[in-house]
């Protein structure tokens, strides 16, 4: 991100400094999107149940560790399930649970899944029985 300009103030009353960093509206575009890294995270495992965790934190553009982490978050709120297959992980996704921020908490993680997998093109579709009751 290339900063355009900044503004140095002092206050005098509280002798704080205060430095104001601008910056281009285009390039702060660049630096943000819709989904979280555990939104990310979980898209990952939902497309690829045998993915790796190195594969993951790739495609995320995370380390390793916090990919893990963010697994293991998963895995301790019911949203993946984890299954050993020697050496390995398979992960399962658990489509009926709620979204967790109260804006869309009304919403299933698997509407978000199917209609991010509708958009591109993938073939991930919800386990059977997992779909959506009610209006």
């Amino acid at each position: 991100m290339q900063i355009t300009g900044f503004t140095l103030r002092l206050s005098n009353d509280s002798c704080n400094l205060i430095l104001v960093i601008g910056f281009r509206y285009d390039e702060a575009m660049s630096t943000w999107t819709f989904l979280t890294n555990h939104g990310h995270v979980l898209i990952c495992l939902a497309r690829d149940p045998e993915i790796r965790v190195r594969e993951v934190a790739e495609a995320v553009g995370i380390t390793e560790r916090t990919a893990q982490g963010i697994i293991a978050d998963l895995v301790e709120a019911g949203y993946v399930q984890r299954e050993k297959d020697g050496r390995r992980n398979r992960y399962r996704t658990v489509v009926e649970l709620p979204m967790r921020h109260p804006v869309e908490s009304d919403h299933r993680v698997g509407e978000l899944l199917e209609t991010l997998a509708a958009t591109a093109g993938d073939q991930w579709r919800a386990p059977a029985g997992a779909e959506r009751t009610g209006a």
